[in-house]
């Protein structure tokens, strides 16, 4: 697996190993800034250091993807006003999964904007009531301010708004409802074929082959392991910057190629199937 990739799971495992009261040691970058940029087309990064949100623009107003943490709001409100957009013009409100650290955010810009919330069905229980029902985080109260969600998602469903078209690919394991987005964007150039991609890492506490509160999570995470390769796009993005190299990958300009990496995911996605086959055989042979 990619250094930045290893990092990454230290850190969530440690993280999501804590107890709300104990969340206070998150990694700075989660909350740092990092600069707002146009990454292609209509398509811009306004997230943090590794938290990331994009932002699809369209005439008729635009789509958020991700908040990352609770008070992330007013740094994203900065970055899409720096880009030259209004921020009160987001309609459309997404996210690769219903964890705190990609939707802390959700309720105050939701609550800012009258954007629409629209989430995968099997996660809309976790928006609801602030991830307190969350399989491998859940029961100890809200994690984030619950949010009403208003469309429920499914595999396959398009998202139709201002001529762009946003496909939810369902990606079920590191929570029930995960998703990645697949949609192209244009510049005067060429159309770019963009995946924003949730990762299927695992978490500590998940346990295979089941677990009490997740019937089937082994079952979701092959099929996820299985389909996510054959995906074809042009531009890799995920919901943390280090899933997808982005920090290494940015410098200041327009330079859509630079995020051009098959090569990368496919060996992400190798290293989190090993990750996988290894967690399910020691669960068969500790039967």
């Amino acid at each position: 697996m990619k250094k930045p990739a290893v990092l990454l799971l230290l850190h969530l495992l440690l993280f999501y190993s804590k107890s709300p009261a104990q969340q206070g040691t998150r990694p700075a970058s989660w909350s740092q800034d990092f600069p707002p940029f146009r990454i292609a087309g209509n398509l811009y990064y306004v997230g943090t250091a590794e938290l990331s949100s994009y932002l699809i623009t369209t005439p008729q107003g635009h789509i958020l993807i991700n908040t990352g943490l609770a008070g992330s709001d007013t740094m994203i409100r900065r970055h899409v006003e720096s880009l030259g957009f209004r921020f009160t013009d987001i309609r459309i409100l997404l996210t690769n999964q219903a964890h705190f650290d990609h939707v802390g955010a959700m309720a105050a810009i939701r609550k800012a904007t009258g954007a629409r919330l629209m989430v995968e069905e099997r996660d809309a229980p976790l928006l609801a009531d602030g991830g307190n029902s969350d399989c491998t985080m859940g029961s100890k109260g809200p994690l984030f301010e619950p949010v009403k969600v208003d469309r429920l998602l499914h595999n396959g469903d398009n998202i139709e708004w201002g001529g762009m078209t946003v496909t939810v690919l369902h990606h079920p394991g590191h929570t029930k409802g995960a998703c990645s987005y697949l949609f192209t964007v244009k510049d005067q150039h060429r159309s770019y074929r963009v995946l924003i991609a949730n990762m299927p890492t695992i978490l500590s506490e998940m346990t295979f082959p089941e677990m009490p509160c997740y019937p089937g999570i082994w079952r979701d995470f092959a099929h996820t392991l299985d389909t996510m390769p054959r995906i074809r796009f042009d531009i890799f993005l995920a919901g943390h910057v280090s899933q997808c190299d982005l920090e290494k990958k940015y410098r200041p300009g327009y330079h859509p190629g630079a995020f051009f990496d098959r090569e990368g995911y496919l060996a992400s996605l190798k290293e989190l199937k090993e990750d996988y086959l290894k967690k399910t055989g020691d669960a068969k042979t500790a039967k």
